[in-house]
């Protein structure tokens, strides 16, 4: 089964991340996947707007840790490589979004133009808890450098109210009213021409590249990989317990430190 489901519906192309015993975990297969979607939906004027979501409880936990490394300094530059793909589609991007946004996950749904939220859902960015570097540092373009910092530096989750109140997603909607509440609003951006979304999407998206996001987030991930080439103690230790007792227990490890 494809670790990408696409459905469509009367303009709108949902891409439904479907790793849902892993809580969509960011595999290579599934990144990979999810890239030859988004370049299949730039192409295709039958697509006026797209959805991303993910099956199961959880949008997106973030990358898979599970799997072997490559150079850090690629595999970083590819990760982000892959994440401006979304930023840089044609068509408006909505994220669907409930239970467990973390880490890449959390980038990913940032990359998106919009974020509907469920009432159930939670954001975070714990890389730092481990020694890891975030691929992509677009929070303080969404919410501000002071409480970007406060939540990239101490790795802290917020619910989708908080989320909602300081800017990081759009609206927050029953849990079992996510689906339709975004493809309510897909269908609304749906209905307006397409060359004029596609110019006032670009619009928009080029204050940010004038303003400098671009390059931000591109030096982010080069300094990203020295933090990756050079492990903290904290990640050589979260690896040596996921190696020998399993990612869950390394993750309680990573957070019971921070437990008061």
């Amino acid at each position: 089964m494809s670790q990408v489901m696409t459905e469509d519906v009367d303009g709108v192309r949902r891409l439904v991340l479907n790793r849902p015993d892993k809580l969509n975990a960011l595999s290579a297969e599934l990144v990979d996947t999810l890239s030859r979607r988004i370049l299949e939906t730039a192409d295709d004027s039958e697509v006026r707007v797209v959805v991303i979501a993910g099956a199961g409880r959880s949008f997106c936990a973030g990358y898979d840790l599970t799997e072997g490394d490559d150079d850090p300094a690629t595999t970083l530059q590819r990760s982000l490589d892959r994440l401006l793909e979304v930023f840089d589609l044609p068509q408006p991007v909505i994220a669907e979004v409930q239970g467990h946004c973390l880490a890449g996950g959390c980038d990913l749904m940032m990359m998106c133009d919009l974020a509907v939220a469920a009432d159930d859902a939670v954001f975070a960015q714990p890389e730092i808890r481990f020694g890891a570097a975030i691929v992509a540092h677009v929070m303080p373009w969404l919410i501000g450098a002071r409480r970007a910092k406060e939540l990239v530096l101490t790795g802290d989750q917020i619910d989708a109210e908080t989320a909602s109140r300081i800017g990081l997603v759009n609206r927050v909607v029953p849990r079992d009213r996510l689906t339709t509440e975004t493809m309510g609003l897909a269908a609304r951006l749906a209905l307006v021409d397409p060359r004029v979304m596609r110019l006032t999407k670009r619009a928009v998206n080029r204050s940010w590249e004038i303003a400098g996001f671009r390059q931000a987030i591109r030096e982010g991930a080069d300094l990203g990989s020295t933090v990756e080439t050079d492990p903290a103690p904290e990640r050589s230790e979260f690896e040596r317990i996921r190696r020998e007792a399993g990612l869950g227990e390394a993750v309680k490890w990573r957070d019971e430190r921070y437990t008061p």
